[in-house]
């Protein structure tokens, strides 16, 4: 299974971006994609997770700002993202496991693509 992230830049205070995560093979494994960010000098948090289209999930820091999308005959999910802030500052990864992993907050992910680097700053 490969992952691939894309869609970050840089971006003002308040504006907004969409990223966008690719997952190619076999599935069997998998039900969920997580999108999670690591901010310089941090640890990587998670951010958001979404396995139908009616189950998501989304760290408290993004609820009502974010929001997550999935569009299984591409295999692409996508994060839209608004309001952003320098917090949001990040290597922003996707992610592919279980929904209990992220329900139950262990994130133990099975695969993992390469980040994408979103910078917010005026």
């Amino acid at each position: 299974v490969q992952l691939q992230a894309s869609g970050g830049g840089l971006v003002q205070p308040g504006g907004s971006l969409t990223l966008s995560c690719v997952h190619s093979g076999s599935t069997y494994d998998f039900n969920a994609i997580g999108w999670f960010r690591q901010a310089p000098g941090k640890e990587r948090e998670f951010v958001s997770g979404i396995w139908t289209p009616t189950s998501t999930y989304y760290t408290d820091s993004v609820k009502g700002r974010f929001a997550t999308s999935r569009d299984n005959g591409k295999n692409t999910v996508s994060l839209q993202m608004s309001g952003l802030g320098p917090e949001d500052t990040a290597v922003y990864y996707c992610a592919a496991g279980s929904p209990h992993s992220i329900v139950a907050r262990t994130y133990r992910m099975n695969y993992w693509g390469k980040g994408t680097l979103v910078t917010v700053s005026s």
